[in-house]
């Protein structure tokens, strides 16, 4: 195992008490005129604009993001086999997504002053329920066994350990098993592999498929690849609660990036309500106050809030 590996948020977090994480890729690029009604999300700009990926990598470093995430969260080799792409090419446009977020840091440090500190690149890593494209991330209930979700996941997992990313953002969990899955996987089979786990939740005690948030946290607290944990994707509402929790049973450092609060209308395809970047700050606030250490946003934030939290973290001495 490598400890540098596994220390790579830590020791940024040595640096910064808060760190800033970035916004959403796919409803971000939808406002950018993207058309993303497609089972690959994000990923299907992937196949069509990529360099649009990149742009916006570099909008969220020069809002003030510490972390950008890549455009993989709906990247599978069975969605883009759908497709008609084979390993191979699936694999490559994994690797692609890593690479645009990792060319996008390098032009942003090519614009700073020497010695500013390089931003971490987290490859993503979506749910299965990402991947059947139905809505399952927000519910769980798979049907699968821990070593059926470990099957799924380790392919992907393979690529996106290997691509030069600083660790993995395995988000927008909805159940136990497949954390466990996933945590598994990072023990036995990727040891020097830094990643972070977050859940969606349904409310301020429980993740989507119904246990208790603080139970998943106590699940993976002893697993020293799991370098941070939290929730994402979660109504804002939610989230001091739920951080409260978290805090009382895990020292593992806490992250929060919460959707902008609009509501997803999926009989009609469209949100509802309306967020402002001054509520999402104000919001922020109190989850850096219930332990939060990486703060961002989800579906339907965009560099626009990622810049209005660094001004507040910024004001507040971060």
């Amino acid at each position: 195992m490598s400890g540098t590996a596994l220390n790579v948020l830590q020791d940024k977090l040595v640096q910064s008490d808060c760190l800033l994480l970035d916004g959403a890729l796919a409803t971000a690029l939808e406002a950018r005129g993207f058309d993303l009604a497609d089972p690959l999300w994000s990923a299907r700009v992937l196949l069509e604009a990529p360099q649009a990926i990149a742009q916006l990598h570099l909008d969220y470093l020069q809002a003030g993001a510490d972390i950008i995430t890549t455009a993989s969260y709906q990247a599978s080799f069975e969605g883009f086999a759908r497709r008609g792409l084979d390993r191979q090419q699936a694999a490559g446009l994994m690797q692609l997504s890593v690479e645009l977020a990792l060319q996008a840091r390098q032009h942003f440090l090519a614009n700073q002053p020497v010695g500013q500190q390089a931003p971490l690149v987290a490859a993503s890593v979506g749910p299965y329920g990402a991947m059947l494209a139905d809505g399952s991330e927000y519910r769980g209930d798979y049907g699968l066994s821990v070593t059926q979700l470990m099957d799924f996941h380790r392919p992907r997992l393979a690529v996106l350990a290997a691509s030069g990313a600083d660790l993995l953002a395995c988000e927008t969990i909805p159940c136990p098993e497949e954390a466990l899955a996933l945590a598994r996987l990072l023990q036995e089979e990727f040891p020097a592999t830094p990643a972070w786990i977050s859940f969606s939740c349904r409310d301020a005690v429980r993740v989507w498929q119904g246990e208790r948030l603080a139970d998943c946290i106590t699940m993976l607290d002893g697993v020293a690849q799991v370098v941070a944990l939290g929730v994402n994707c979660t109504d804002p509402r939610w989230v001091e609660g739920l951080l409260q929790q978290a805090a009382a049973v895990t020292d593992k450092p806490l992250l929060a990036y919460p959707n902008s609060g609009e509501q997803w209308d999926g009989q009609h395809k469209c949100w509802h309500g309306t967020a402002s970047t001054a509520d999402f700050s104000a919001q922020a606030r109190r989850w850096r106050q219930a332990g939060a250490r990486l703060i961002g946003g989800c579906c339907r934030t965009g560099p626009a809030h990622i810049a209005a939290l660094r001004a507040c973290l910024d004001a507040r001495g971060g």
